[in-house]
Parts: C-alpha cells; sequence; structure tokens
C-alpha cells in the first residue's frame, strides 16, 4: 500500500502543495499590478485631501496598524488611521502633492509587501512650504479578490549626532 501512496498520489499531492506555496509568477504579477494600481490611486486620494478615498485602501480592521513619523508611535484600527489622515490633511492650506517613487513590490496571491518613497508637500496653515521625504513599507492583504493595506510604516532617517529627522533624505 505504501508503494501506491508514494507513486500515484503523493505526486499529485506533493505538487498540488508546491503550487500553493509557490504560486504563478503570473498572479503575482498581477497582483504588483494590482497594487501599483492602489498606490497610484491613494496618492490621487491624498492630492485631493478625498479621506474616504484614501480609507477605502485600508482595511476595516481594528487589526490595522500604522507606524508614523508624527505622534503617537502608533495608530491602531481603521478608525485611529482615519482621525490620523484628516488630521495630517488639515495642516495643509492648499491641495498637497504626493509622489510615489522607487516602489518596489513582492508577494503573491493572498499577501504582498511594499517599500517607497515618498515625497510630500503643502503650504500649511500659516502659510509656510511644508516639505517632506518619507519612507513607507506597507503591507497588503487579498480580502476576498480586492487587495488592501493592513499595515504602515512611515520612518524618516535621524541626525545621531544631532538627535533631528532628516526630512529631506537623499539616497
Amino acid at each position: 500500500m505504501s508503494k501506491i501512496i508514494r507513486g500515484t498520489i503523493a505526486g499529485p499531492i506533493v505538487a498540488l502543495l508546491l503550487m500553493l506555496a509557490c504560486p504563478m509568477e503570473a498572479s503575482a504579477t498581477d497582483a504588483q499590478g494590482v497594487i501599483r494600481t492602489l498606490e497610484a490611486s491613494l496618492a490621487t486620494a491624498v492630492r485631493a485631501k478625498d479621506i474616504d478615498q484614501i480609507m477605502s485602501k485600508y482595511t476595516v480592521s481594528d487589526a490595522l496598524v500604522v507606524f508614523d513619523v508624527i505622534p503617537p508611535r502608533q495608530y491602531t484600527g481603521w478608525q485611529a488611521c482615519k482621525d490620523h489622515w484628516q488630521s495630517f490633511l488639515a495642516i495643509c492650506k492648499d491641495a498637497p502633492t504626493l509622489k510615489i517613487s522607487e516602489l518596489e513590490i513582492y508577494g503573491g496571491a493572498g499577501f504582498a509587501y511594499s517599500h517607497s518613497i515618498e515625497h510630500f508637500a503643502c503650504t500649511n496653515q500659516q502659510g509656510k512650504k511644508l516639505d517632506l521625504i518619507f519612507r513607507v513599507t506597507r503591507g497588503y492583504a487579498n480580502f476576498r479578490g480586492e487587495w488592501l493595506i493592513a499595515h504602515e510604516h512611515v520612518s524618516v532617517p535621524v541626525d545621531l549626532t544631532t538627535g533631528q529627522a532628516d526630512l529631506q533624505s537623499k539616497p
């Protein structure tokens, strides 16, 4: 019996497990295209200060965690993330700009992550130009065929000599 299992059943089972563990390249490529579109539409929503469109890119979950450069250290849950976006965009007197560059996406079928450089600028309520460059890492989950941001980490380099954030970081 063990020869029959190994010869006729085990081969297809192993092949199936390998296909599930290593998604085909087309599925990873498809996911990357969808996530690139998600990122572009997120940038468009930020430029329009459209909170509803911004938040449509995030999982509606208490498990959503966003680490940002703006205190507090973390925002937990969809509502906290939404409140944070509203406060952040309220700083801008005009329409902000947001450019995403160096976007790299990894993963496929169910989960993926990306890292990018994001350049955000606007005029604040006092008329001063705000010009920031962030490093952003996002984790995505595919919920019933829809890719959404499930985790976000925004950071900037810090000059350890002065303790000051480098808001204009260059490679």
